[in-house]
């Protein structure tokens, strides 16, 4: 069956690439022909945008004399991205069956697309899922009205146990959402926003990336076309740095005598040099998982390899960003234990053993949930 799976742009995120790339090779495996509906990172403002936009720079650079003002700030990000970006996006090249052409109900007529598959991620967050929030309803297949084609939900996360929809989106996305075949959410309180905003029961499954197993990760370290470093001792991968958090994982690394890879470079952070922008390649960031001794992060997926990866993990949870996921995902494991609100707990935290037979008889439970979900709306060929 041709699937369209409908994710989150594609760019330097880990967690994001690797359950596009997950969610694509369980349904390839399943017997399905994937693509992947991306979009190219968009540098260009509206073009109703453009006037007052330059207006306040020239004001800020020249009148104000302010420092850091790019003019044409838009061209210049383009340059950088390119270069941040030099080791993700040759990854999914390789990997991932993008297409880029237009969410239009044509378009997807001429594409021949039986099955259409929202997921995973924070895919149905309004404030990441566009730069333009009112078109939040396409993660919903709007663009797929008229056609007789099957709709499904896999791992959609809302991001959040807070209602983010406007009445007027909440209206728009609940009419589409009774046309899904299947409803599937990544967290247990997304279950509940469905029930109640949207009149829709919807499943708790796995994200996609724990549908696949170590072995079929270290596979991709093994296939990796750069050299990679070797990781020994402590990995941090910290979304939201502050000096607290490196001086826990200074204290962690010392107390066991160990160094410190970090996980992620400072891409996202305008006023940092070029250089320590530049994202390391996914198959680094796997492999670090594959051979660090501890993880100490703050971000959901690096959770999940730590698991898949059977890594102690300690995470320390960011209300700003949510922590609905963290204690949906570590609960199912019996891991509740790993989730610190501050960095002053990690290292009591650092110690404590995890019951790995535990999780993987868990895991495996959840796994056998999720893909019949996934055998039950779409088959296998």
């Amino acid at each position: 069956m041709k699937t369209a799976i409908l994710t989150l742009t594609l760019h330097t995120n880990y967690g994001g690439i690797l359950q596009c790339y997950a969610l694509q090779t369980v349904l390839e495996r399943m017997g399905h022909e994937v693509k992947v509906l991306d979009k190219k990172f968009d540098f260009k403002l509206p073009l109703y945008r453009y006037p007052l936009a330059y207006a306040k720079r020239i004001v800020f650079k020249y009148l104000l004399c302010k420092k850091g003002v790019d003019i044409l700030k838009e061209q210049k990000l383009k340059r950088e991205y390119a270069v941040v970006s030099q080791y993700t996006q040759p990854f999914i090249k390789r990997y991932i069956r993008a297409i880029y052409v237009p969410l239009t109900t044509e378009q997807m007529q001429k594409e021949g697309f039986q099955a259409f598959v929202v997921g995973s991620d924070q895919v149905w967050r309004p404030k990441y899922f566009s730069s333009r929030r009112s078109l939040i309803h396409q993660a919903y297949f709007s663009f797929t009205k008229g056609l007789s084609v099957k709709r499904l939900s896999y791992a959609a996360s809302f991001g959040t146990d807070d209602w983010e929809y406007t009445p007027r989106q909440t209206r728009q996305c609940k009419a589409l959402l009774q046309q899904f075949d299947g409803v599937s959410v990544r967290e247990r309180g997304a279950v509940a926003l469905c029930r109640e905003h949207f009149g829709r029961e919807a499943l708790h499954v796995l994200d996609p990336t724990m549908l696949l197993n170590a072995a079929d990760y270290r596979q991709l370290i093994a296939q990796s076309p750069e050299p990679l470093q070797p990781i020994e001792g402590l990995m941090t991968y910290i979304l939201d740095s502050d000096s607290e958090k490196e001086a826990v994982a200074q204290r962690i690394a010392e107390h066991n005598g160990w160094s410190i890879f970090r996980g992620n470079s400072r891409c996202e952070d305008l006023t940092a040099p070029l250089t320590e922008r530049i994202q390391p390649p996914v198959e680094q960031w796997l492999q670090g998982f594959a051979q660090a001794r501890m993880i100490l992060t703050d971000s959901f997926h690096a959770c999940v390899f730590s698991i898949l990866f059977h890594k102690p993990f300690v995470v320390i949870g960011n209300a700003a960003r949510g922590l609905s996921r963290f204690h949906s995902l570590l609960s199912l494991f019996g891991l509740e234990s790993r989730l610190v609100t501050s960095a002053a707990e990690a290292e009591r935290v650092a110690a404590q053993p995890i019951c790995w037979e535990t999780v993987d008889s868990r895991l495996e439970e959840e796994r056998i949930k999720s893909m019949a979900f996934l055998k039950q709306h779409l088959g296998e060929v």
